[in-house]
């Protein structure tokens, strides 16, 4: 394995052009918005890996295009009508090794949405939508051989919801919502109801249940359109505490995964046999508290989760933890603002417990962790004037080694071993210098909430 520190050597430096706009339009009982976005990236870039003796060479060009508007009218007798409609295209040129791969998926979304008052104690809100994805791709190899695959879906969905005040303290949404997807030649059905309790002005309690469903990744469907939707049902339980400048939110919450996608081979590809025999759980709690009151200038929040988990779907042989999954994440974010500098400072730490990952060494599945991930990084944004600002940000700036997860060798070595390389950031510390300038009619507005 060639040496570098890095683990990558770019061959072209990455390249990205990004835009967006956005129009408004309010009258006295109607408002029409319109939002553009685009974005153009361009990298290619040689890695390590451990089953070559050389650096794999990876080249990506993206091109995203995204449109969506809304309107929403208010009629007499306390009718809302909302409608929107979103456009998507995306497009990759993909080359690994010798190889290319081009792909495009081209989206869009309708939705029509009606509210009703009946009176201050019930409120009806019904619609329907519908989604079309149209996905396909092309492999192409080395010696001209070319392989297609992709899909075309229409997806329509209706539903209904109406929210029953029994006090000024206590209410109830009951709601219901199908599905129909042509791919999967399946109709679905999915119950929800959430009750809420005002404990105080500032507190409410909440919970809630309902089922939800998804269509397959994509990266599925394209090889096989014979799967059924699948299917996860929420439990949740939730208080919040809002006023004074404070807020503080406590959730917990029980996940059941059902009819999860599972294949045969080691990554899904054209030969895979698959399933919809999957399943899992989720079980966690989520902690939040915000305050930018006590202390002048400076705004803070930390939030902390827990979650335990466990799945048996994709190509586990067993049911185990993802990778994906840490059990304790811990974020802390703080903001001031110094006047005489019209400059804002921020310092954030990150922490993440160890990742489940396999090793091939040891009989037990996803059985190992790896260390703990730790990351303090600060920025500075400076007002040169209300809608122009220069920011400045060192991410990781302590330069903790932190590991993302292991690859191992496809076969073991003469000693009967499989190999091993550690997964790691390219860079350990990354430095970032911007400028913001936001263009708006009231001139006032910039993106300092959002740094």
């Amino acid at each position: 394995m060639i040496p570098n520190d890095q683990g990558a050597r770019w061959k072209r430096p990455y390249e990205s052009i990004a835009g967006e706009a956005v129009f408004r339009s309010k009258k006295e009982k109607s408002l029409f918005k319109l939002y553009a976005g685009f974005n153009y990236a361009n990298l290619d870039i040689e890695q390590e890996d451990i089953n070559f003796t050389d650096f794999v060479r990876f080249g990506l060009k993206n091109n995203n295009l995204y449109l969506n508007s809304s309107y929403k009218q208010f009629f007499e007798n306390e009718w809302t009508l909302t409608a929107g409609v979103s456009i998507s295209s995306d497009k990759n040129d993909i080359g690994v090794l010798t190889n290319r791969i081009n792909t495009k998926e081209n989206a869009s979304h309708v939705k029509l949405k009606l509210k009703k008052s009946f009176s201050n104690r019930f409120q009806l809100n019904f619609g329907a939508e519908h989604f079309i994805t149209d996905y396909s791709d092309t492999f192409i190899a080395e010696n001209g051989f070319t392989f297609d695959t992709g899909y075309m879906d229409n997806l329509t969905g209706a539903f209904a919801e109406g929210d029953i005040f029994f006090s000024n303290s206590f209410a109830m949404k009951l709601g219901v919502r199908t599905e129909y997807s042509n791919v999967l030649k399946d109709f679905t059905i999915s119950p929800r109801v959430s009750l809420a309790y005002k404990s105080s002005p500032n507190g409410q309690f909440s919970l809630a249940y309902g089922d939800f469903y998804q269509n397959p990744l994509t990266e599925y469907l394209r090889y096989d359109q014979s799967l059924e939707t699948e299917k996860t049902s929420h439990y949740i339980f939730n208080y919040q505490y809002t006023g004074d400048g404070k807020t503080f939110r406590a959730e917990a919450y029980y996940k059941d995964y059902d009819k999860l996608t599972k294949y045969n081979t080691q990554r899904a590809q054209f030969d895979s046999e698959f399933n919809n025999s999957g399943n899992g759980y989720a079980t966690g709690l989520d902690l939040f508290w915000r305050d930018n009151k006590s202390i002048k200038n400076l705004d803070y929040w930390v939030s902390y989760s827990y979650l335990n988990t466990e799945r048996d779907y994709r190509n586990f042989r067993e049911s185990a933890t993802p990778n994906f999954a840490p059990e304790h994440n811990l974020s802390i974010v703080t903001k001031y603002f110094i006047t005489d500098w019209r400059s804002q400072i921020g310092i954030s730490y990150n922490f993440g417990s160890g990742r489940p990952y396999d090793n091939p060494n040891t009989t037990e599945f996803l059985g190992e962790k790896t260390k703990a991930f730790n990351n303090l990084s600060v920025n500075w944004a400076y007002l040169i004037s209300q809608q122009k600002i220069l920011y400045f940000s060192v991410s990781n700036a302590a330069g903790f080694r932190n590991v993302n997860g292991y690859q191992y060798a496809d076969t073991p070595n003469t000693d009967g071993v499989f190999d091993r390389r550690a997964i790691r950031p390219t860079a350990d510390t990354f430095v970032f210098v911007g400028f913001f300038w936001t263009i708006s009619q009231d001139k006032k507005s910039n993106q300092l909430d959002n740094l």
